[in-house]
């Protein structure tokens, strides 16, 4: 019995061990192709480099991979409706988003400045500490005290165009962005004046 019992383990092993090495690996990103798909499909809007020079239009220069595959799979499966974007990521395959967002990675975002100086300290006191009494949590806890965010987790902020941030923010708390239920809750206790001053802050961050 005991030779049977160690025979079964032997197998049962490698087994494992030849289900690991057939296992697909995610092929490497190949920046060469995500530079020239992102100058064919991408770059009208976002500028060459991803720093678009547009404040409607996001800059996408030094974004976490991780978040950009997130948002283009989700402009194309609708969770996320924007009908310009939904279009475009409709073209897209898995390896051309990976290859994308890894290119955009690798490029260095250009800094950004506050223009408001009457809001300013309301949006680095909302960035910092939050809303203490509607229970805001500080944009800092998640996105990093410059912006910088964490990977595979939440986006980089820093520098990205006041008009964006503000339009996103208001998004989320209208209901019209369904694809981040945390920041349908952050957004939905802030006024228009306090998401104001907050994205012009993050304008600034570097």
């Amino acid at each position: 019995m005991k030779s049977i019992t160690v025979f079964l383990m032997t197998a049962l092993l490698a087994g494992s061990v030849l289900a690991s090495d057939a296992a697909p690996k995610a092929a490497k990103p190949d920046l060469a192709k995500g530079e020239a798909s992102f100058g064919a499909v991408c770059a009208a809007c976002h500028a060459a480099d991803g720093n678009s020079g547009t404040p409607a239009n996001p800059k996408l220069a030094q974004q976490h991979p991780e978040y950009l595959i997130k948002q283009l799979h989700e402009f194309k499966s609708g969770k996320r409706a924007n009908a310009i974007m939904s279009g475009f990521a409709s073209q897209l395959s898995d390896d051309d988003m990976r290859n994308i967002a890894y290119w955009l990675s690798s490029k260095a975002a250009k800094p950004g400045f506050a223009k408001d100086k009457d809001t300013v300290a309301l949006g680095e006191r909302i960035y910092r500490g939050g809303i203490a009494d509607r229970q805001v949590p500080a944009c800092a806890s998640c996105h990093s005290p410059n912006g910088a965010g964490m990977p595979s987790q939440y986006p980089r902020l820093a520098g990205q165009h006041a008009d964006y941030t503000n339009t996103q923010m208001i998004s989320f708390r209208e209901g019209g962005r369904k694809n981040g239920a945390q920041m349908t809750l952050v957004a939905a206790k802030m006024n228009d004046r306090e998401i104001k001053a907050v994205s012009d802050y993050i304008a600034g961050l570097r």
